[in-house]
């Protein structure tokens, strides 16, 4: 099923100038600003980020889709409020390692059964209790091992396919952890494909709308078969 839909998918791209060779200098170690997560300003740029870009692409992957699904580091629950409106017969649910994320997502009143404060690499939900699951602009912002870690929960959690939107380098190198804002690993779209094959047996690339100077977005739509 997950190869003859996705074969169908057309990608989606934005023209962007490259920017300059080694622009932005990879770090040595991956340190994650998890910091950030706990800041008003970072509730309010999850308001808008998706616009225009992921908000619309997540809709299309799941606009035939039924049964329960979970969006991983869910913030404020914006992405989940957008779904639910759009796709009622959607079970819902979301977590995120920051209960001040997940506090405006209860505000927004998304309902406080369906929401987990949780490290998105251990969980705790039983084995598969979510059909399909994504997550958008989270993945890369983990250590190498937490990437690992991150993608093999999503396998054990998920019966059909996994959806991870990341950036990937305009260059098609590999430049590693870097630091411009927040700091997250900026690599090739293979690096990524051999993450994730590490832990589905099926996985596709698709392109994203959503880009900077540095970045494209990528989908990787990753199922067991």
């Amino acid at each position: 099923m997950i190869a003859k839909f996705f074969q169908k998918w057309r990608g989606l791209s934005q023209a962007a100038e490259p920017p300059p060779r080694n622009a932005v200098p990879p770090s040595t170690e991956a340190k994650p600003d998890t910091d950030i997560y706990w800041t008003p300003a970072m509730a309010e740029a999850l308001e808008t980020w998706g616009e225009g870009n992921a908000w619309d692409e997540i809709q299309f992957l799941l606009a035939t889709t039924r049964g329960r699904v979970l969006d991983i580091a869910c913030g404020t629950g914006k992405t989940m409020q957008t779904l639910g409106q759009r796709f009622p017969a959607l079970e819902l649910h979301g977590c995120d390692i920051s209960d001040f994320l997940i506090s405006k997502a209860i505000q927004r009143g998304l309902p406080t059964d369906r929401l987990r404060v949780c490290d998105a690499t251990q969980t705790g939900y039983p084995d598969g209790m979510f059909d399909y699951s994504y997550s958008i602009g989270s993945l890369e912002h983990f250590t190498e091992q937490g990437i690992s870690d991150f993608l093999k929960e999503a396998a054990r959690l998920t019966r059909q396919f996994s959806a991870h939107m990341v950036p990937v380098t305009r260059s098609g190198r590999d430049e590693g952890w870097i630091t411009p804002h927040q700091s997250y690993y900026n690599n090739s779209v293979e690096w990524w494909l051999k993450k994730c094959r590490e832990h589905f047996g099926v996985v596709y690339d698709i392109d994203s709308r959503w880009s900077d100077q540095i970045s494209t977005g990528k989908w990787f739509i990753c199922g067991h078969s």
